[in-house]
């Protein structure tokens, strides 16, 4: 039988598991086939360069905070960044997508979706990582 350290610990790698696949994934997606991750959400690239420049530049960034996320996966010491890493990038997004549905109007119900998804992802993050936010952690000095 677990003890409930070993299961919240559990959860936590699950947690970031998913969130550092999803944003790996969706980066990597958008980084070898814009067209078709785009076409998906009733976005047309229309084969212009500068946008799809543009929308590479973020798919960047994001794989590599994917990468950091799951570093949390194998690497204790890494767990508490990579969670408040996970939980800003995927709240910074969805909240960022319901700033943008009150001011332009509601997109294709795919965004709507993401935003769903971003904002529940990154709230469990949040909560998975409030624990250690809230602990006092000795200094080290060099």
């Amino acid at each position: 039988m677990k003890t409930t350290n070993s299961r919240i610990l559990a959860a936590r790698k699950l947690t970031l598991l998913l969130s550092g696949l999803v944003a790996c994934g969706i980066a990597v997606t958008i980084l070898l086939a814009p067209d078709a991750f785009y076409t998906a959400y009733g976005i047309d690239l229309a084969d212009n360069i500068s946008l799809t420049n543009e929308l590479k530049a973020p798919a960047g960034v994001l794989f590599v905070a994917g990468l950091l996320m799951l570093a949390g996966v194998f690497r204790a010491r890494l767990t508490t960044v990579s969670l408040t890493a996970a939980a800003a990038i995927y709240l910074a997004y969805g909240s960022t997508r319901l700033l943008s549905f009150a001011v332009d109007g509601v997109p294709h119900s795919g965004l709507v979706g993401a935003a769903t998804f971003e904002i529940a992802i990154g709230a469990i993050c949040l909560l998975a990582v409030l624990p250690d936010l809230g602990r006092r952690k000795t200094q080290t000095t060099y």
